[in-house]
């Protein structure tokens, strides 16, 4: 399951402290390891001496939660944390909103938009000013059918399976397409997490003139996780998101993860 080893993005700013506290409670969920990096460019002995300031805050803000705290040097930062995570093979990067956006939503900056196109480890984002709740209440897969979305069906069943808590498939109706056809599809989708996990996924065709508006339409746990695939664009174990799905994204009211391609 996603979380084994989580690296968290850190930055000075709002963003950076609403992912470390995103960060931190994904590992006391599954348990896993916590990596705190600050990145960095190349030639900068006084941002090299800040990146390092920055983590003495984030030990500050994380208290007594077992974490390990790294510098990296790169042009630039989603960059950076991409390499770095692989390097230090975490499985799930966690990144916070950009600054500048609105209170409750994911605002998508430059280091985002990088990891959102390139990343090869699972991305999660945090809206700002996000609190995490105590623990998930339920996971939430947007769900298109197509077979990166069909593979997700599978794996966020038995991280649900895992984790207790309730599955939701959620298909967006911007009355364009056949409805009937989306819920048939949909069916199939629940029939699947069925077949491969026993969990009885609850499903829901949300409506609307473009996707912020479907999405209003959607109750929200407070401890709910969006999930989306990759796109069909993705290289093979890499993260790249269709324009519906950055839509989706943007408009969410809780943390978002988005699963490369083939992710397993």
């Amino acid at each position: 399951m996603i979380g084994e080893h989580v690296i968290v993005g850190y930055t000075g700013g709002q963003g950076g402290r609403d992912a470390l506290a995103l960060g931190a409670a994904i590992t006391r969920i599954t348990g896993g390891e916590l990596t705190v990096a600050v990145i960095y460019p190349p030639g900068s002995p006084g941002l090299a001496v800040e990146a390092q300031a920055n983590l003495a805050h984030a030990a500050e803000e994380l208290g007594d939660v077992p974490a390990e705290y790294l510098t990296y040097e790169s042009r630039g930062t989603g960059r950076g944390l991409s390499v770095l995570a692989s390097r230090i093979r975490a499985d799930l990067i966690v990144v916070g909103s950009a600054e500048g956006g609105r209170r409750g939503r994911i605002e998508i900056g430059s280091t985002s938009s990088h990891l959102l196109h390139r990343s090869s480890e699972a991305v999660m984002l945090a809206p700002a000013h996000h609190v995490p709740a105590d623990g998930p209440e339920r996971l939430t897969l947007a769900y298109v059918h197509r077979p990166q979305c069909d593979e997700a069906v599978e794996r966020i069943a038995q991280a649900a399976l895992r984790l207790g808590i309730p599955l939701r498939l959620i298909t967006l109706d911007l009355r364009t397409e056949d409805q009937g056809k989306l819920r048939d599809d949909l069916a199939l989708a629940v029939r699947l997490a069925w077949e491969t996990t026993g969990i009885e996924a609850e499903s829901e065709v949300a409506e609307g003139h473009d996707v912020a508006a479907a999405l209003e339409t959607v109750e929200w746990a407070p401890g709910e996780l969006l999930v989306c695939a990759a796109s069909e664009d993705a290289e093979p174990h890499r993260v790249f998101l269709g324009e519906l799905a950055m839509k989706a994204l943007r408009a969410s009211p809780c943390p978002v993860i988005v699963l490369p391609r083939g992710f397993a």
